[in-house]
């Protein structure tokens, strides 16, 4: 067993996962996690959160600097744009379950702020026996994958978001539907423009 300060690349998150347990029981055990390195410089683990069994789950990538600091998902200005947008498709955010592919900040530093920074794909597969846990405990109806990496965290390294945006697949059991994530919205020079296709995305992934 690893000790308290280092990680095993080879077994990832597995070793700490406890399966067949009840979200509590996971959230708390995920606190302890180092199936990966990166959480020698995050504050703490940031799990899902939300209605257990929920028929609505979305899964971003990693938390940035805002959920890292209050140990909360999509509290930071791509959560509060994901609000707005939920709110115009008529998704009702109490009513959904929240998470990400990884839950620990993976981030550099440039003086005093924290620059978020994607996830490696090693990071991303080290951390899945907790998604993994998590739609088995949540019972979703739909998987709403937000990004790049949630997308590959679900539906696999080859996927390619860009050609199934605003779908609604059939994987592995799960129904998943597929869109951009929102910090890409924040991003983006048109905003309106994008912000109308992430609602509209997200409309259509409802109704299917």
């Amino acid at each position: 067993m690893p000790s308290a300060r280092t990680s095993n690349p080879d077994t990832g998150a597995a070793q700490f996962v406890p399966e067949g347990k009840s979200w509590a029981a996971l959230r708390s055990a995920a606190a302890g996690c180092r199936g990966c390195d990166l959480f020698e410089d995050a504050s703490q683990t940031v799990f899902g959160e939300g209605p257990v069994p929920a028929r609505l789950m979305m899964v971003g990538e990693c938390p940035g600097d805002r959920e890292d600091t209050e140990g909360h998902v999509f509290v930071g200005p791509a959560g509060r744009l994901l609000d707005k947008a939920m709110d115009a498709a008529g998704i009702d955010r109490a009513k959904t379950y929240l998470t990400n592919a990884v839950k620990h900040f993976r981030f550099t530093e440039r003086g005093r702020r924290r620059i978020h920074k994607t996830p490696r794909r090693g990071e991303v597969v080290a951390c899945f026996p907790w998604l993994r846990e998590e739609i088995r405990v949540v019972k979703p109806r739909l998987v709403v994958v937000l990004g790049a990496v949630a997308s590959k965290a679900v539906l696999g390294p080859s996927f390619k978001l860009t050609e199934h945006r605003g779908e609604v697949l059939e994987h592995d059991g799960l129904r998943v539907g597929v869109t951009v994530h929102p910090s890409a919205v924040v991003r983006a020079e048109n905003f309106r423009e994008s912000f109308d296709a992430f609602v509209a995305d997200l409309v259509a992934v409802r109704k299917a």
